[in-house]
């Protein structure tokens, strides 16, 4: 290998395979990213990514990593249309404790888009790159190397040829099939422990045009209340770019949303607030439904497997995947991307024990995640669970995390400090700090709301109703 740019095979061309492409670039790698399937020219859908028809959130802690490993990728996001949504000034959402008050003031944030438009615009960037190289229509069928070394991978041509193609490093960012637990078993590499955690959540969602176009239009959030005894149903709007809002529904067993467009509205108003469902009167649907299920979390403990060969990472999805109701599996594989280009910044790529270091520094995001995501879920009843035992401290963070959200509908700090948390700019141990502690205990400084703060948006909806002849917006919504 020439190490003055060493190389690497990226398996997988999907947003953490071009991250962590653009990771390695930034070191002098030479890139071979592998992808069995034709990429699209334009911000179109991708074979394979059933997922991006919902609801994305890309929270400022994820964001802020792919600025830095695709320079200018935000602001490239914000002129095709893209928002950034401040939290939660522009955040309507209705907890299980109750409404979040919109404090104003220094705030993170989420970019709101569609996963097409954020997916093709950090491609676009990466794959130009005179150092990176598309090998589309071929997949990876194996490594090569041993249970000590990783060497590269065999390449398999659509006709079953096969090729191999030698590497300083493999980087799995294949997704949710990632083969790698069977082609390390293959090298002799057993006992890998996984987690899954899985709710039986089940997505659906369609495009509206939006009835006010208002760079200002909030994120509109309605969570389960898994502490109820019925199924648990969610829903929300996104505001994304080409003025159009994107709207995903999801329930627990005994509410899975259908695909049926006659029924997608019915189901906004089974929700625990009729919010989403009366403003989708006032919406144009653009789109039919599209339905998902195996929303399940899952975890593969790589960091933890002896022996782990040099020269192998796995990143993404094909490490960890979350339930997409949280709205952290973007970020985190921008975080482990981000961590794979300071490891590799600091020490020649064929430097023993450089990969462990690697897949250690990727878990701690996939870890703070990992936590937020199952906590949650293992709240409902039907939630099966294998690897992840729910005991007395996992109730207790159950219960601590309740009272926070709790306190935070009436105050300022708390809901600061979760922001910090859910957005991935702090671990959640900051929520054990001694003052924190104290206010959640003291519990809310104001009164609960009693509706939505969605005052000036009723507002906004009435002018446009008059404008087009429209009943006005009742007093139901405000």
């Amino acid at each position: 290998m020439n190490h003055a740019h060493p190389r690497a095979v990226v398996l997988g061309s999907g947003l953490a395979g071009t991250l962590a492409a653009a990771a390695l670039t930034r070191n002098r790698f030479t890139v071979d990213l592998v992808e069995p399937d034709q990429l699209p020219a334009a911000a179109a859908p991708r074979k394979g990514l059933p997922q991006a028809r919902h609801i994305h959130l890309l929270m400022s802690g994820g964001a802020e990593a792919i600025d830095a490993l695709v320079p200018g990728t935000v602001q490239r996001l914000l002129d095709a249309g893209a928002r950034r949504i401040p939290l939660t000034t522009d955040m309507v959402a209705l907890a299980p404790e109750g409404w979040y008050r919109r404090w104003a003031g220094p705030t993170r944030y989420l970019i709101a888009c569609s996963r097409d438009l954020l997916d093709f615009t950090v491609r676009r960037t990466v794959l130009a790159h005179p150092r990176v190289t598309v090998h589309q229509g071929v997949k990876a069928s194996g490594l090569t190397g041993d249970a000590r070394r990783v060497t590269g991978t065999r390449l398999q041509a659509a006709d079953g040829t096969e090729a191999p193609l030698a590497a300083d490093l493999v980087v799995d960012a294949t997704g949710r099939a990632a083969r790698t637990p069977h082609w390390l078993r293959d090298m002799g590499i057993a006992g890998l422990n996984e987690a899954r955690v899985d709710s039986g959540l089940a997505y659906a969602s369609r495009v509206y045009r939006a009835p006010v176009i208002d760079p200002n239009w909030p994120v509109i959030v309605i969570q389960a209340d898994p502490r109820l005894p019925q199924p648990g149903r969610a829903g929300g709007i996104l505001p994304i770019e080409d003025g159009q809002w994107l709207v995903s529904m999801s329930g627990t067993p005994g509410a899975h949303p259908t695909n049926n467009p006659d029924a997608f509205r019915d189901f906004a108003y089974q929700l625990r607030h009729p919010l989403v469902g009366d403003l989708l009167g006032h919406a144009e649907p653009l789109t039919g439904v599209s339905v998902t299920h195996g929303t399940f979390n899952f975890r593969r403990y790589y960091e933890n497997l002896t022996p782990w060969p040099d020269g192998l990472i796995v990143l993404g999805d094909a490490l960890a995947a979350f339930n997409p109701v949280y709205g952290h599996g973007m970020s985190v594989a921008a975080q482990g991307a981000l961590a794979l280009r300071a490891e590799t910044a600091r020490r020649p790529a064929t430097e023993p024990g450089l990969s462990r270091r690697i897949q250690r520094a990727i878990a701690r995001p996939v870890s703070i995640a990992w936590e937020m995501a199952t906590s949650q879920d293992l709240r409902y009843p039907h939630t099966r669970a294998t690897g992840q035992p729910l005991n007395l401290a996992g109730r207790f963070s159950q219960w601590y995390a309740s009272r926070l959200s709790h306190t935070a509908t009436g105050s300022y700090r708390i809901a600061t400090a979760m922001t910090e948390v859910t957005t991935l700019h702090a671990p959640p141990l900051t929520l054990a700090k001694p003052s924190i502690l104290l206010a959640a205990l003291l519990g809310p400084l104001r009164p609960q709301l009693s509706a939505p703060p969605f005052t000036r948006e009723i507002t906004l909806l009435n002018q446009a109703a008059a404008l087009d002849s429209g009943p006005p917006v009742t007093g139901k919504i405000g």
